[in-house]
């Protein structure tokens, strides 16, 4: 009866939608509370609802026995008011599983004692949270509960008694199918709430996983049953507390609204930035409106079809104001979203992440079906009738990999800074000096399984059969139309057009699996316990290092690893006239043009520096979903991979004399080749404009929040960009896609599937399309490489990256020359050396260091220009240092030695600079007559063959600590397509900034030289 009761009155309570604020990090400010409460009004939900339940907030979880102070319960207060004032159902959330004691009179007194007193500020709805919390009773509550699920129900009852029976949720320890144990219709917890919950107390769920790609009818129905109440989904779709580089723009999407007479009610757990919610409310709120989903079975039109989608899905142009489509819904949202950036509102302080800082970095291994829990990652088991089998491989040769993978139950939990959101209504208040209460627990070790399917697990390159590479993208001339994939802006109402090409299954051989391939030794940390998740590991439990051991840790970058294209595919065909080298000189020629138009297009205050729909339409696409890349995000993907995969056919017309004969029509397929790089390029500088855009927009909070994601995804694209410019110069061999293949990239095998699939939780792909991007560039061992300190302040100002041409030579040789007279200052003890040197003497420096490179191998350096096309930084290398060096002493040290004579005596210089001519005098002339140059060390060149030099302007590293590394990256990747792995310096052993600019930039001292007090650093890649 008492069910019959409730599902009438579930039939009679209006639906449950809005906003739950649960993700760990920094909470919400108590104004921007407000600012959604007038959003959420205005969006026309249905039982507007918005729950308090800030993880790391201070009196919601960590200490939440304390009352709030005067100060804090004014904030809380006035929320409740303006909740109420809004329309909008506001719920007081509480989570007092982390160390309660179920059984305590005392506790439970507590708890009333606290929740009476948020009733006394006006909240009328409640809701009690026991997610990420260990499942076992106490001593104390076996004396009195005989299972965990008794001790739930019987606190939540009373409690709900105690209030008065007001509107009420219930979070379960097992909120989702995956944390079901043994599973949903079995579980003993979840069939113990259906039964003695009180029904009119609503429970929540996730769905199949902590975050459910999809959540379907079926699904719904069977909890439903357990429940003995229809459930009310917390949705973690837009969650992103796991994961730093990542935020969801994209739509609400995988949930048909035929779900709704099935559910209590859907709220959002959204991303930890304010400003990034906009898309997700709005859409969430058009979803909650409609009654029919967009995907019939209908013939239907092939141009709208995205490569993230399985199914045909109608033309916008035809769906009723009732059904859903996920790409309308953008749009709809794109336009009201568009006003907020024209909001005045100022930000202060220095830009950080929401999230919760991980400490350590958990590499990429073979991808095998988890449960991430914050104490531990466990695989699970499962079993089908049906499955196919699947080959097999060992994984005793991943024992290193596994020994990395250990975590420590002795670590000691790390003193996390206590947040506070309720003192101030524009800010948090962080609190550092209160210890954090809550006790750490031993965590388990990370266990492999005896066997990975070999679907999963790369294989030797030289071992896999060979398979027919000549794989049609498809990608013919529509992949060059402004008009695709892109958001237009028509009269007033902005109309949204998207056409995306179909983008083909492509099959390949997979790459090499190696520990070293895999993990960079020198750099890996230990695991933490576990990685955040938005309803799980707590930053207040989960075992960490302690403060003092944090310091000593070196932090990573996210799974950063070689990456791999093993097919050259066939390509589209079409008839052009000009010339590859007409191309060439072009791209080279209008490369400072294309930076002033850049500059001059988005200064600030002009037309175009303004953020438009297109604009926010790329900025969704770069940061969509947890498990799919927006439009023009897989664009640059396939554009990237497909022109690194087809480089070969510039080596083949230059053979075939197509350099020299400026007069003879290019081939086809290279015509296509350097189009595609050319709109491969505007791609790229499109992001840079939308860089710029934010950072003169007039709302300086979306600016904090969003810039820098951009500025991250920007640079990731920088040196893509660039690798493609230097692939068009030709200089690398037939056989380079021998020396660039790897593994887990997007296009290796089983990698976007399993990506897509939603099988897996989003958090095993860690660093969403900026990763992808990443490991695209062919250079192994590199995390330290994508590991950037993010911009303080939002700025217009920007470092692009482009091969050198010989117009760089005369600002290269400046930027070498202040660079090493800096470092000199600080070697000699702070002596000044007056810069620019005595005109006689000017180059010295240039020449000595530098020059040679310039001279002897100009293809493998790299540039480092502003925005104004002022080389910034360089960085150079020779593939040979033997060979290097010989030619050094027979063409450039004859040069120089001609320049400078031995007598050379500077023009007007002091003392201090003629110490330093003097150095480089001997440098020159020392080779000349019975004293040979010096020889590398065989311990040096065995390991490390190529020499290489870099520089960067202090004032530039000061603005961008991370340009030097990317200047890297990309000659590092041109060395790898040379067959080139291991690079290496040499510096004075006293010039400790050079040391110290090398060591920044992960290269580590492998010989010393003690004759000539020489410092020779390397690193592998």
């Amino acid at each position: 009866m008492a069910d019959e009761a409730g599902s009438q009155a579930d039939g009679q309570r209006q639906f449950i939608c809005g906003v739950i604020e649960g993700f760990y990090g920094r909470p919400w400010t108590t104004e921007q509370r407000k600012d959604l409460f007038r959003k959420l009004k205005s969006m026309g939900l249905s039982s507007p609802s918005y729950m308090y339940a800030p993880k790391d907030d201070y009196k919601h979880r960590a200490y939440w026995r304390e009352l709030y102070t005067v100060e804090e319960a004014d904030h809380l207060s006035s929320l409740i008011a303006a909740a109420k004032e809004a329309g909008i159902n506001f719920y007081y959330a509480l989570s007092p599983g982390l160390d309660m004691t179920y059984s305590s009179p005392k506790e439970i007194a507590t708890l009333k004692r606290k929740l009476d007193q948020v009733s006394q500020f006006g909240c009328e709805a409640y809701a009690l949270l026991f997610d990420d919390i260990e499942s076992e009773l106490s001593k104390a509550d076996k004396e009195v509960f005989q299972t965990f699920a008794n001790a739930h129900v019987s606190v939540t009852n009373e409690i709900y008694t105690h209030l008065g029976s007001p509107k009420f949720l219930f979070c379960p320890t097992q909120y989702c199918a995956s944390r079901a144990v043994p599973t949903v219709l079995e579980s003993e917890y979840l069939n113990t709430l259906g039964s003695k919950l009180n029904n009119d107390i609503d429970i929540l769920w996730t769905g199949d996983k902590v975050i459910s790609k999809t959540i379907s009818i079926e699904s719904i129905q069977e909890i439903t049953e357990v429940l003995r109440r229809p459930p009310c989904i917390w949705d973690n779709l837009h969650a992103n507390d796991y994961d730093q580089k990542r935020v969801f723009l994209g739509p609400y999407s995988g949930r048909s609204p035929e779900l709704i007479p099935h559910l209590r009610g859907v709220m959002t757990n959204p991303n930890c930035e304010f400003y990034g919610n906009f898309v997700a409310i709005h859409s969430l709120a058009f979803w909650s409106r409609c009654s029919l989903d967009s995907k019939v079975n209908s013939p239907l039109s092939a141009d709208i079809k995205l490569e993230t989608e399985n199914e045909d899905e109608l033309p916008a142009e035809f769906l009723s104001k009732n059904v859903y489509h996920p790409r309308v819904a953008l749009k709809n949202a794109i336009a009201d979203w568009l006003p907020e950036f024209f909001m005045e509102k100022e930000a202060w302080g220095p830009i950080t992440k929401p999230q919760p800082q991980v400490q350590m970095v958990m590499p990429i291994i073979p991808i095998i079906p988890s449960i991430n829990t914050c104490m531990s990652l466990t695989t699970t088991t499962t079993t089908s009738t049906n499955s196919r089998t699947v080959p097999e491989v060992n994984t005793t040769q991943l024992q290193a990999l596994a020994d990395v993978c250990v975590v420590s139950s002795t670590l000691a939990p790390i003193s996390n800074p206590v947040m506070n959101s309720l003192v101030s209504p524009t800010k948090v208040i962080t609190n550092d000096d209160i210890i954090n209460p809550i006790p750490t627990t031993a965590a388990s070790n990370i266990e492999l399984p005896k066997k990975i399917p070999i679907s999963v697990v790369p294989v030797p390159i030289m071992e896999a059969k060979s398979v027919d590479a000549s794989v049609d993208l498809g990608l013919d001339n529509a992949v060059f139309d402004d008009n695709a994939i892109k958001l237009k802006s028509e009269s007033a109402q902005d109309q949204l057009e998207l056409e995306v090409e179909d983008l083909e299954e492509k099959q390949e051989p997979v790459a090499s699996l190696s520990v070293d391939t895999m993990v960079d030794d020198a750099s890996l940390s230990p695991l933490s316990a576990g990685v955040n998740e938005p309803m799980e590991c707590s930053s207040s439990i989960a075992s960490q290092v302690s403060p003092r051991e944090e310091e000593a840790i070196k932090m990573v970058a996210d799974d950063v690893l070689m990456e791999s294209v093993n097919d050259v595919h066939s390509m589209h065909v079409e008839s052009g006239t000009s010339s590859p080298i007409s191309n060439a000189e072009m791209r080279e020629e209008n490369e400072a043009q294309s930076v002033r138009t850049i500059d001059n297009n988005t200064s600030t205050g002009g037309y175009k520096s303004k953020v438009t729909v297109e604009d926010l339409g790329l900025l969704c696409d770069l940061f969509y979903l947890p498990f799919e890349h927006g439009s023009r995000g897989l664009k640059l993907l396939v554009e990237f991979n497909w022109l690194k995969g087809n480089a070969n056919v510039i080596l083949q017309d230059r053979s075939a004399g197509g350099v020299s004969d400026d007069i003879k029509t290019a081939k086809p397929e290279v015509t296509e080749w350097h189009q595609r790089c050319d709109q491969f390029d505007v791609l790229c500088t499109g992001v840079v404009e939308l860089l710029i855009k934010i950072a003169h927009c007039k709302n300086k909070e979306i600016c904090h929040e969003l810039y820098s994601y951009v500025w991250d995804i920007s640079g990731a694209l920088s040196l893509l960009n660039c690798y493609v410019k230097w692939l068009a110069l030709g200089h690398f061999p037939h056989n380079t896609s021998s020396y660039t293949e790897g593994s887990y990239t997007w296009f290796s095998k089983g990698w976007k599937e399993a990506f897509m699939s939603g099988d897996q939780e989003p958090w095993v792909f860690r660093g969403g399309l900026i990763a992808d991007l990443q490991r695209l560039m062919p250079v192994d061992s590199g995390n330290d490489l994508f590991v950037y300190k993010l911009p303080e302040q939002p700025t217009a100002n920007y470092y692009l990256l482009r091969p050198y041409c010989n117009a760089d030579e005369q600002n290269v040789n400046e930027v070498c020359t202040r660079l090493y007279l800096q470092w000199q200052e600080e070697s000699d003890g702070g002596v000044h050396i007056p810069y620019p040197l005595p005109a006689n003497v000017a180059g010295i420096v240039a020449d000595g260091l530098i020059g040679g490179h310039l001279t002897l191998s100009p293809q493998l350096c790299i540039v480092a220009y502003d925005e104004n096309n002022s080389v910034i930084g360089y960085a150079c290398a020779a593939l040979d240092v033997s060979i290097f060096r010989r030619n050094l002493e027979l063409c450039w040290f004859t040069e120089l030695r001609e320049k400078y004579p031995k007598d050379l005596c500077p023009h007007g210089g002091n003392e201090v600079v003629g110490r330093l001519v003097k150095r480089f005098v001997e440098k020159f002339h020392c080779s000349s007559s019975n004293v040979p140059l010096e020889d590398c060390p065989v311990e040096v060149s065995g390991s490390f063959p190529a020499v290489l030099i870099s520089g960067t302007l202090r004032e530039a590293e000061q603005r961008d600590s991370g340009i030097t590394k990317r200047m890297l990256t990309v000659l590092l990747a041109a060395l790898r397509a040379n067959g080139c792995f291991g690079a290496h310096v040499c510096v004075p052993e006293q010039d400790v900034g050079q040391v110290n600019f090398y060591s920044r930039i992960g290269f580590v001292e492998v010989y010393r030289e003690e004759v000539t007090k020489c410092i020779y650093m390397g690193r592998r890649f």
